[in-house]
């Protein structure tokens, strides 16, 4: 992990985001659908927007939300590293603002033996990740 990798500070927090997706590397994945839990962590300076309580000077909970929706909602993925590599870029591509972003993607669903809330994956990607 690279040295700027954010361990603490401001951030914007979703949680238990809930969509109905076709991703999957099974036919009967791509066919049903099944539930996915997703969580987005967004770090940014919240300074301004703390200071002035105007939502220009942030970034609404509800691009990030819209971002997670189109991608868990339209074109199916066979593996959730790229869901989840998708919404990361996509949020940083659209916020300039938002300097880092922790994706959680989450399966409840799933064929193991045994009882289990998810299995999933969890990813950090750096606006420095992006390609210049």
């Amino acid at each position: 992990m690279e040295a700027d990798a954010p361990t603490w500070g401001d951030k914007l927090i979703l949680r238990g985001l809930t969509f109905h997706g076709f991703h999957g590397a099974k036919p009967e994945e791509r066919k049903l659908g099944q539930k996915f839990l997703v969580d987005v962590d967004a770090w940014m300076d919240l300074r301004s927007a703390g200071n002035s309580d105007q939502l220009s000077d942030t970034v609404s909970y509800t691009e990030i939300y819209r971002i997670a929706k189109e991608v868990l909602e339209e074109s199916p993925h066979n593996l959730l590293e790229s869901v989840a590599q998708k919404i990361a870029i996509t949020t940083l591509t659209n916020h300039q603002q938002i300097s880092a972003v922790r994706v959680k993607v989450g399966k409840p669903h799933v064929a193991v033996r045994g009882p289990v809330d998810y299995l999933g994956v969890e990813i950090l990607r750096l606006r420095s990740d992006l390609p210049s």
